[in-house]
């Protein structure tokens, strides 16, 4: 289940940087991004399948594109190997794939999907995807702070066991907004610090945490909290802008803006501390914006690379 459709049932640059590298004149210093701008489609509410988002990340010059993990695997042998001659060809990267595994409910459905991720994550090495992330619900109706984490420690333990035996990171991503943070009883995860604490208590060397400019501007944190990260804590990151007009505590996990649309975050210093940090993965929009999801999908796609290639060249 994607967030958007757990909030609803829960009612409540150019081609590339500039010629020149960034430099630093008390020392010389030649970074530049190594991270790639990648195409996920259904946040931005464009519906295509795996196989069109090839042609369509070519044509709006995105860099990497979204693992749908049960359209690979339907594909047959023969089948993956022409889609990824096509992608390679292209030159395009992967993204990183969301966990399909519901553990957020029962026992049972957790368990069920847990029995189907062994054979995923096969398909997912053999298609050559790396990472995989998924997010945490920033509060419980039922669960005390440390039943909650108890319950998270051992069934996303026991997913990061299974995709690290087949060479794959699990990305966790904090929600850091107000209203879910006490739309049930209990608080749960909702900072940077929080969820490595969750990751710490995990203990497995593939999890990582899922970086968002949305959740890193409404839990207060700073460039500085950021640049304490390595590039190998990070598996995925979201670019997204603060609606105007709220406060950050006003601010709501289902309705942002593209990165850029309104100002409010410090996109220009989160990027430059992921360029600082050496971060090579995806960056993605999802922005969950009624506007942009009621475009056609041209035009949707056109407005989200045209921001998400407006917010890389401000470092």
């Amino acid at each position: 289940m994607n967030r958007r459709t757990f909030i609803q049932r829960g009612g409540a640059l150019g081609l590339g940087l500039a010629a020149a590298p960034y430099l630093s004149q008390a020392a010389p210093d030649f970074r530049q991004r190594k991270f790639r701008i990648s195409l996920n489609p259904y946040a931005i509410g464009v519906q295509i399948n795996q196989e069109e988002m090839i042609d369509k990340a070519v044509a709006h010059k995105f860099e990497a594109i979204l693992p749908v993990p049960s359209q690979l695997m339907e594909m047959s042998p023969g089948q993956l190997d022409a889609f990824l001659a096509r992608k390679a060809a292209q030159q395009l990267t992967w993204d990183s794939a969301g966990l399909p595994v519901d553990f957020r409910k029962d026992k049972a459905t957790y368990d069920a999907g847990i029995k189907e991720l062994p054979k995923i994550a096969v398909r997912l090495r053999e298609a050559g995807v790396s990472r995989v992330n998924t997010w945490i619900m920033p509060s419980h109706n039922e669960l005390p702070y440390l039943e909650n984490l108890k319950q998270h420690s051992q069934r996303l333990g026991r997913a990061a066991q299974i995709l690290g035996e087949e060479g794959l990171k699990l990305g966790f991503e904090y929600v850091g907004t107000k209203n879910l943070k006490i739309i049930n009883r209990y608080p749960f995860v909702g900072t940077l610090k929080e969820v490595q604490d969750l990751i710490e208590d995990i203990g497995r060397p593939n999890v990582g945490v899922q970086l968002d400019s949305f959740h890193w501007y409404t839990s207060s944190e700073s460039v500085a909290d950021l640049e304490k990260l390595t590039n190998d804590q990070i598996v995925t990151c979201d670019l997204n802008d603060a609606t105007a007009g709220r406060s950050i505590i006003e601010q709501i996990d289902g309705e942002r803006q593209l990165p850029g649309d309104s100002g409010l975050i410090d996109l220009k210093g989160f990027m430059q501390a992921l360029v600082n940090i050496g971060y090579d993965g995806p960056v993605r929009a999802e922005p969950f914006n009624a506007k942009l999801n009621a475009m056609d999908n041209e035009p949707a796609l056109a407005a989200t690379s045209k921001a998400m290639w407006r917010t890389v060249n401000l470092v």
